[in-house]
C-alpha cells in the first residue's frame, strides 16, 4: 500500500517513522522543512502536496494549526483536489468538530473517506509507539484502518462519527491543562512552606493528587528543563477550542477559562515555544521563587 504522509515534524516525524518501521507499506512524506523530510528514513520526499496526494492510498496530516489542515486538505492543490476517488484522508491534528465535518464533507463530495484522527501522548509517546488515538468516522473505514493506525500507536478508540474524535481530544486536553495548572499552583504553595518538594513530590506521586499531568509538570520545573513535548501555543489553540465548545453548549466555565487566563499570561511573558508545563514560571515569576527540588 502507498501511504502519504503530509506534516512530519515533532509529532508526525514520529508517527511516520513507525510506520516505517512496523510495516512494509511504502510511505512518501511531505513536509515544508526539508530536513523534516530527511529525518523518515526509508521515506521517499515528495515533490509537493498535490504529488504524495496523488500517488497514495492512504494520506495522513499532522499540523499544527486548523488553518493549516483546512489548507492542506480542501485548499488550492490540496488532498481533497489531488487524491484519488478511493482514497482514504486521515487527519492526526487536534481542530474543532465543525472544521472536521467541513473537511469530511467535501472529501466525501470527490469519493475521498476522512477519518478524524487526533493522537494524545506528546512527544515521548510518539516516539515510543505508545500514543492514544481517538477516531471520528465511518466504522468500516475505521476497521480498514484499524491495522495501519496501531502501527504507531498503543490504543486507537473508535469513538463515533466525524467529529466526536475532535470533542474527545478537545475534552482530554482540557482536563489535562486543568491538572497541570492545578499541579502548578500546589507545588508554588510547596516551596514557599519550606517542606523538601522532593518529600512532597515522593507523597504527591502515591497519593491521591498523583495524574499524569502532575508527573508532567513536576519532572520539568524540578529539572528546569521547559523543552516542548507539547508546546504551550498549542495547548492555548486547544484549550481555545474547548472553551468554543462549552460556549456552544452552555457548559458554564469554572475552571477552564481561569486555565486560559493562565495560559494567556504565559504566552505575554515569550513562553509560547516553551512545554505547556513552562505555566508554572508565571507562578515562579509573580512570587520570586524558582519551583525545584
Amino acid at each position: 500500500m502507498q501511504v502519504g504522509f503530509v506534516g512530519v515534524g515533532n509529532m508526525g516525524g514520529p508517527m511516520c517513522r513507525n510506520i516505517i518501521k512496523n510495516t512494509n507499506h511504502e510511505v512518501t512524506v511531505f513536509d515544508l522543512s526539508e530536513k523534516a523530510m530527511a529525518a523518515c528514513t526509508g521515506a521517499k520526499p515528495a515533490r509537493s502536496l498535490a504529488d504524495v496526494a496523488g500517488q497514495s492510498d492512504v494520506v495522513f496530516t499532522s499540523l499544527p494549526m486548523p488553518k493549516d489542515v483546512e489548507a492542506v486538505a480542501i485548499g488550492a492543490g490540496g488532498i481533497a483536489n489531488s487524491a484519488r476517488a478511493g482514497t482514504a484522508y486521515i487527519d492526526l491534528s487536534t481542530n474543532s468538530p465543525a472544521l472536521a465535518r467541513k473537511l469530511h464533507a467535501a472529501m466525501q463530495a470527490k469519493g475521498i473517506g476522512m477519518l478524524e484522527a487526533p493522537v494524545s501522548g506528546g512527544v515521548v509517546r510518539a516516539i515510543d509507539g505508545s500514543i492514544v488515538i481517538m477516531v471520528g468516522g465511518d466504522a468500516a473505514l475505521f476497521e480498514a484502518q484499524r491495522p495501519l493506525l496501531a502501527s504507531f500507536s498503543g490504543e486507537v478508540v473508535h469513538v463515533g462519527e466525524v467529529g466526536y474524535g475532535s470533542v474527545a481530544k478537545l475534552i482530554n486536553n482540557q482536563l489535562s491543562f486543568s491538572n497541570m495548572a492545578a499541579a502548578a499552583e500546589a507545588l508554588m504553595l510547596g516551596a514557599l512552606s519550606g517542606i523538601d518538594l522532593a518529600k512532597l513530590d515522593q507523597v504527591i506521586r502515591n497519593a491521591s493528587g498523583n495524574s499524569n499531568s502532575y508527573r508532567n509538570l513536576a519532572a520539568k520545573a524540578f529539572k528546569r528543563d521547559f523543552q516542548p513535548g507539547f508546546a504551550l501555543d498549542l495547548a492555548h489553540k486547544d484549550l481555545r477550542l474547548a472553551l468554543e465548545m462549552a460556549d456552544e453548549f452552555g457548559v458554564p466555565g469554572m475552571i477552564g477559562p481561569q486555565v486560559m487566563n493562565l495560559l494567556r499570561i504565559a504566552r505575554g511573558m515569550g513562553l509560547g515555544g516553551d512545554d505547556t508545563s513552562g505555566m508554572i514560571k508565571v507562578y515562579e515569576t509573580a512570587l520570586g521563587r524558582e519551583v525545584k527540588a
